[in-house]
């Protein structure tokens, strides 16, 4: 009876501080995301919600990524209110101990970490999604668009009057394979087909090398020539490294089309892990928390427990963020670039567990 008490009472409190520190996060998520809107459309007709609206389509993609973070400062201000209430030492009065306490809240984040991946983060990408349409429609010309698909990769392009419908089968480092150029004026008229095997895109003046140009049903064949373009590689790189915006079921279909068109996985592989490592990641942030709280509960004072997981936050987020590009440069494994950093957590927390119970 008293183990079904306390285990309740545990997660309720731990539950509404959650919940607390998600307010405070997402209203000042809000309010920055607010300055950011009213700042990017201050030359734009729009009505004054549609910052606001704006703001609030970002803001839970960015909750998301700060979620290990939220779940830190949580358990630390959960400890603070128990000390405070000396309820951690009425719990070890009746028998309850530091493991015990620990244990609940460690399950509890991992299971609301599943939760998190399956449930909340389709719903935040939708609404990144969302957001980013609505934002380009303002940063965009619908003459210019890059898309991939299971044909490959498309771009539409206008440059001075001429509108080009390039395809391309394969992207390699700085090269476009196998690629068809349509070209036609600003009424649609047909003005001529360019076909090579190989275009170098390097810099917005693409050099086509060996071109086939078909013009008026002559086709001819020269040694190489040169395209102005609006875009280029790194342009095309950054037009598809938003993956925030996009769902697992959608992340997977892009990267099946990017081995199909040669394009680098790794990028895509790196953000699925960092997903799925949430649940984990979220449960040790408890469990270092937790630790930390259990060994300096008499010793330190609030403030100073409250600035120790700041830091602490500080210092993971960058060690996560060069163990990512590590990853991504290919200086080690993907997966272990992901998971790296939370095995070490893991080692450090296993340290702090050692006699815990005597604390």
């Amino acid at each position: 009876m008293i183990l079904n008490t306390y285990k309740k009472y545990i997660l309720l409190l731990f539950s509404k501080t959650l919940i607390e520190v998600i307010l405070v996060f997402f209203s000042l998520i809000l309010i920055i995301n607010l300055f950011e809107e009213i700042n990017f459309l201050r030359e734009e007709n729009v009505t004054g919600y549609y910052p606001i609206f704006l703001a609030l389509l970002n803001a839970p993609s960015i909750i998301f990524d700060i979620l290990p973070f939220i779940f830190l400062i949580s358990t630390l201000l959960f400890f603070i209110k128990l000390i405070n209430k000396s309820e951690l030492s009425i719990f070890k009065y009746t028998g309850i101990t530091n493991n015990q306490i620990l244990r609940i809240m460690v399950l509890f984040s991992f299971i609301v970490g599943l939760f998190l991946i399956f449930g909340y983060y389709t719903f935040s990408s939708k609404l990144k999604s969302q957001y980013l349409l609505k934002k380009n429609q303002f940063t965009s010309d619908d003459k210019y668009l890059a898309v991939i698909t299971e044909n490959g990769l498309w771009i539409r392009d206008e440059v001075n009057g001429t509108i080009n419908i390039t395809n391309a089968d394969k992207i390699n480092n700085d090269l476009l394979i196998n690629v068809s150029i349509i070209q036609f004026d600003k009424n649609f008229n047909l003005l001529q087909v360019i076909e090579s095997e190989e275009v170098n895109i390097k810099s917005k003046k693409w050099n086509i090398n060996n071109p086939f140009i078909t013009k008026k049903n002559t086709t001819n064949k020269l040694e190489s020539v040169n395209l102005n373009s609006n875009f280029d590689i790194e342009i095309i790189n950054n037009l598809f490294s938003n993956l925030s915006s996009m769902s697992l079921m959608k992340l997977n279909k892009l990267k099946k089309d990017y081995k199909k068109l040669g394009y680098s996985t790794v990028g895509i592989k790196v953000y699925e892990n960092k997903i799925f490592s949430v649940p984990v990641y979220l449960a040790i942030m408890t469990l270092l928390s937790g630790i930390i709280m259990f060994n300096s509960k008499y010793k330190k004072s609030k403030i100073f427990n409250v600035i120790l997981g700041i830091t602490l936050s500080v210092i993971i987020y960058y060690v996560n963020y060069f163990s990512g590009l590590l990853g991504e440069t290919g200086k080690i494994p993907i997966i272990l670039s992901v998971w790296l950093p939370l095995i070490i957590l893991i080692l450090i927390s296993s340290i702090g567990l050692i006699r815990l119970n005597e604390k």
